[in-house]
């Protein structure tokens, strides 16, 4: 065996593949939504460490990543292609970026995003770009590093610090366009089948730090007289841009957006008073086709229980959506809890997300699942992807 697939062998937990033609198949849409999440920042799925610019191996990890979530029922893969403000993709807006290539700005020799959705689509699996709006830089990343074309070196004015992170200034004008940019050259450009975007709107607070937009709000507050209503606006108007720009470019390309878990009303962080992610309204003005609740908890949790949640969603949606706009609601899962040392019994006992998996066929309302994330997925925790896939044959 050589050094390449005894690699592959080794890292994932080999589960059957599926063969596939070298024949384009057509596609047709699934019954059911079966997704799963490759991210890639931090080289967190895709491509690994040891396949940091080396652009033979990323492909060969790709392939067998398709090839095994393909074999389980898998019909959709949200593949991340913009993680901080870069490219996993050739963009003339924004560096390639340095989870792909090692180095921001340094160019892979292929264009992977490309290469995912002729794979995929031969699979008759969609292929839904997965962008995060405003982060420019994880913790750990020195913004030294950026390449001196990153948008943070042309026009500073456009960012904020919080924290140890840079984020494009979600109340500026300039941050909508350019956001709006990048997603009309990627949908223009690419045979994609959907824009997403993640939980990743206002960023996650920090104990003991203050947004640092005031001066923002005083100098344009637009009407509003409370700060966390315009910021609630400012993402709003964000998201509507985006569902223009690709309705416009191309209509067949769909818009889903994967939230924080809880809404509103909860006993810790929620979308709308802490992301400023009003989601039932995006849905009720028809902006979003699709959109996935983040449901990392097991079944019976005290404080956000997974079972009232994904009632909840259900109830919420249906009742959101115009009759002339329905949004779809796919449940995200988190199959890379089960068996944690550090883990509750539940994700410890049985299988928990084959409970969630059966809880959800008799709940009206939810048409799919998508699991975060294809990494620890394949490894096939507690026979998790024999759950999947008996429940796709059902």
């Amino acid at each position: 065996m050589n050094k390449t697939l005894r690699f592959l062998f080794c890292f994932f937990v080999i589960i059957p593949v599926m063969g596939i033609s070298a024949a384009v198949k057509d596609r047709q849409p699934s019954p059911r939504f079966q997704g799963a999440w490759i991210a890639s920042v931090a080289n967190i799925d895709w491509p690994t460490a040891a396949a940091v610019g080396n652009d033979s191996l990323q492909r060969q990890q790709m392939i067998f990543l398709l090839d095994s979530l393909h074999s389980i029922g898998i019909n959709a893969i949200i593949f991340q292609v913009r993680p901080t403000s870069d490219a996993l993709y050739c963009s003339e807006l924004e560096p390639w970026s340095h989870w792909l290539t090692g180095c921001q700005g340094s160019s892979a020799h292929y264009d992977p995003l490309e290469f995912v959705v002729k794979q995929a689509h031969l699979r008759n699996m969609e292929v839904h770009a997965w962008l995060n709006p405003y982060r420019v830089n994880l913790a750990a990343t020195d913004i030294s590093t950026l390449t001196h074309n990153h948008p943070l070196r042309l026009h500073p004015d456009w960012f904020w610090k919080y924290g140890k992170q840079w984020y494009f200034n979600p109340a500026l004008p300039q941050t909508r366009d350019w956001i709006c940019m990048v997603v009309q050259d990627i949908v223009a450009r690419y045979d994609i089948d959907a824009i997403h975007m993640d939980d990743y709107f206002y960023p996650y607070p920090i104990a003991g730090q203050t947004l640092p937009d005031a001066a923002d709000f005083q100098r344009d507050s637009r009407g509003f007289t409370d700060i966390k209503d315009w910021r609630r606006d400012n993402v709003n108007l964000t998201v509507k841009a985006i569902a223009s720009t690709i309705r416009a470019t191309k209509p067949s390309v769909q818009f889903g957006i994967s939230p924080f878990g809880v809404y509103k009303d909860g006993k810790g962080l929620t979308n709308y008073h802490d992301l400023y992610a009003d989601v039932i309204y995006w849905i009720e003005q028809g902006w979003v086709d699709y959109i996935v609740p983040q449901l990392y908890w097991h079944i019976g949790n005290a404080s956000a229980d997974y079972a009232v949640l994904a009632q909840w969603w259900a109830t919420a949606v249906q009742k959101a959506a115009p009759a002339d706009h329905p949004c779809q609601l796919y449940i995200g899962l988190s199959p890379y809890r089960l068996g944690g040392k550090n883990e509750a019994d539940a994700w410890k006992n049985g299988n928990e997300i084959a409970r969630q998996l059966r809880m959800n066929r008799t709940i009206s309302g939810i048409d799919g699942e998508c699991f975060y994330s294809t990494r620890p997925l394949l490894r096939n925790p507690l026979h998790v992807c024999d759950s999947i896939k008996s429940f796709n044959h059902e």
